[in-house]
């Protein structure tokens, strides 16, 4: 018995192609959204918890930190936050309070150029 080979032709191998790109077209901008909205979900996260802390420490101290690391220092973080946005632990802007009297940092903003999918600069929130 001689057995012939079989192998796919070019032209299913096209088709096959075609289906799986049109396929990836439909998929690949779904994605790459997900990813650019949990950065944001990330980010809000990140400011709201180091907000907290920075009230806490007002509480317990009676003034704001000079630095971010002092959070960390004093246990009131576990770490600086992560900014997932600009990439970076170190791009927060550091907001002094308004009469300069408590301390050095009063608030946080992310220093990430751009603008969240509602339009918002990210600096804003």
């Amino acid at each position: 018995m001689h057995r012939k080979h079989r192998g796919f032709t070019l032209i299913e191998l096209i088709v096959v192609m075609t289906v799986i790109s049109l396929l990836l077209t439909l998929a690949a901008p779904r994605y790459f959204h997900s990813i650019d909205k949990s950065k944001e979900t990330v980010l809000k996260a990140n400011l709201a918890a180091t907000r907290d802390a920075l009230d806490k420490f007002h509480a317990d101290t009676g003034r704001y930190p000079t630095q971010l690391a002092e959070l960390v220092d004093r246990h009131y973080l576990r770490t600086l936050p992560w900014d997932p946005i600009a990439e970076s632990d170190q791009a927060w802007v550091l907001v002094p309070s308004v009469d300069g009297q408590d301390g050095g940092v009063y608030n946080i903003s992310s220093g990430a150029a751009g603008t969240d999918a509602d339009g918002v600069a990210y600096a804003d929130w």
